[in-house]
């Protein structure tokens, strides 16, 4: 899949977060979180996880997480990357 345009999805309400996504030339995952120091690997790693499953090569995705869950993280992902691409 190709991030054509810039798509978003999220609010930034407790137990949520904002995803943005960009076209980009390489792949850039920025994570800014309220958590970052103890959970960073377990985002990361659920984000990598959804971008290989949609065949996400190239693209700035940004989040700014406020505690969210996994699936709340897929799931805003998932929308943000159709939003900017189509699935």
């Amino acid at each position: 899949m190709n991030i054509l345009k810039r798509g978003q999805a999220g609010t930034m309400q407790s137990s949520d977060l904002m995803v943005i996504v960009e076209p980009a030339d390489k792949l850039i995952i920025e994570i800014e979180s309220t958590v970052k120091k103890q959970f960073e690997h377990l985002i990361r790693a659920r984000l990598e996880q959804v971008l290989d499953k949609f065949g996400v090569a190239s693209g700035r995705i940004s989040i700014s997480d406020r505690g969210a869950l996994d699936y709340a993280i897929e799931a805003r992902l998932e929308t943000a990357l159709q939003r900017a691409g189509g699935a």
